[in-house]
């Protein structure tokens, strides 16, 4: 299935790679665009965690090795994902304590992806290329191996092993763009320009040219006066080029570039004439967006994290690859922070009271609770058999009033 026709043609990928590589070099809106996904994805930095002791304190050190420095390169690996779609990690462990070392190989010096015949998605090789170099064996759940090569891919087509960079569809109208506003300074450069025309009548064709070389000897000065006689009459010519009127389609044009990048257009230094409500109501698709590759960003690392673990088990122990890993990035944004504090503020008293009157359980209510609150409920709150307790003590019962026995003493003493 690799070679059907949805797949890009290897010449026509590398030109891709190498497209989109020089308009983040030289073209500000697409060096903007790769910073702006990284400042969301990435931001301050993300960490890797286990529920494990052990398995967090290798993790710590595998992050943060000397010859990984994998906390640093985080900004680097994903800048790579939307450039060219692909991540290659060339893998090495250490043969005498089983560190595994990560290197990422750019995607424009991989020239081939061998995978099974019959399935794309079980990748066995990766061919370089530099012909003097020799295939990069995948990475083999059965095997140890000292040296292999996992690969992951964004915006991948069905059936295709290689993925699609961001940048890919916006590479026409970043050209369009850079060329629109390199005419429209030029233009308005010119539309600033004038001459003098001096018109007069001369004897002949001789002093005619000798009063034109005389004048651009020495031409007049911006705020100079200038004083002829009656035999000349001086007037300006001027550009009339409009180039203000295309202020519509270099706004077009941004917008396409926008839309490619899946952020509002006030992202990319263009207020246009939005206002905080409609700059707020685009918030919301641009962040899911960004959560959506944030999750899958984060699976990569946790995915690398695993293996990390498996080689290190190998001489510790203590290291379990199968405990609980995750990689934790940083919120999207403060706002959804204040947004999920007050709905769960509301609507805890009002579960927590169902709850007490054995309307729900103790798992609907926590998943009730971590929805409100947007988040994962962890799988230690998932058991079934959790004991169900009432989250208010229960009101203490007040002792029964004595009996009053006053009017039945009065009748006694009546009787009497």
């Amino acid at each position: 299935m690799s070679g059907m026709y949805r797949d890009r043609y290897d010449y026509d990928r590398q030109t891709i790679f190498a497209e989109c590589l020089r308009a983040w070099r030289v073209n500000p809106i697409a060096r903007r665009i790769v910073k702006l996904i990284s400042m969301f994805i990435v931001g301050a930095g993300i960490e890797i965690k286990s529920d494990n002791k052990h398995t967090d304190k290798f993790l710590q050190d595998w992050w943060n090795h000397p010859l990984n420095r994998l906390s640093q390169k985080t900004v680097t690996f994903c800048d790579e994902a939307t450039r060219s779609g692909n991540l290659f990690f060339l893998c090495t462990a250490d043969q005498a304590n089983g560190m595994l070392y990560v290197r990422a190989v750019p995607a424009d010096q991989v020239d081939q992806i061998i995978t099974a015949e019959n399935d794309v998605d079980q990748e066995l090789a990766f061919k370089p290329r530099n012909p003097d170099v020799a295939a990069w064996p995948a990475y083999d759940r059965t095997n140890q191996q000292s040296s292999f090569m996992l690969h992951f891919a964004y915006n991948q087509p069905v059936g295709v092993p290689w993925g699609e960079p961001d940048l890919a569809p916006m590479l026409p109208w970043l050209g369009r763009y850079a060329s629109w506003l390199e005419d429209r300074a030029r233009l308005n450069r010119f539309r600033q320009a004038f001459m003098y025309v001096v018109t007069g009548k001369f004897a002949d064709r001789a002093a005619r040219t000798a009063r034109e070389i005389e004048i651009n000897a020495n031409p007049p000065q911006p705020g100079s006066v200038l004083v002829a006689d009656e035999s000349e009459a001086w007037t300006v010519l001027a550009p009339q080029l409009a180039a203000h009127d295309a202020n519509e389609d270099g706004l077009s044009l941004k917008k396409m570039i926008a839309t490619g990048a899946g952020v509002p257009i006030h992202y990319l230094a263009e207020p246009e004439s939005a206002t905080n409500t409609t700059a707020q109501s685009s918030d919301l698709p641009t962040f899911r967006g960004l959560e959506q590759t944030q999750k899958y960003f984060c699976a990569i690392l946790a995915q690398l994290a695993v293996i990390a673990c498996g080689y290190r088990h190998q001489y510790n122990r203590l290291v379990l690859p199968g405990s609980h890993i995750e990689a934790i990035g940083p919120d999207m944004t403060e706002k959804d922070n204040a947004s999920l504090a007050l709905a769960v503020s509301r609507v805890y008293p009002a579960v927590s009271e169902i709850f007490d009157r054995g309307g729900i359980d103790e798992n609907e209510f926590l998943r009730l609770v971590y929805r409100m609150a947007g988040e994962v409920q962890p799988q230690t709150a998932r058991h079934s058999d959790m004991l169900k307790r009432p989250l208010k003590a229960a009101a203490p019962q007040s002792a029964k009033p004595p009996k009053d026995n006053s009017s039945q003493a009065a009748g006694d003493l009546t009787q009497g």
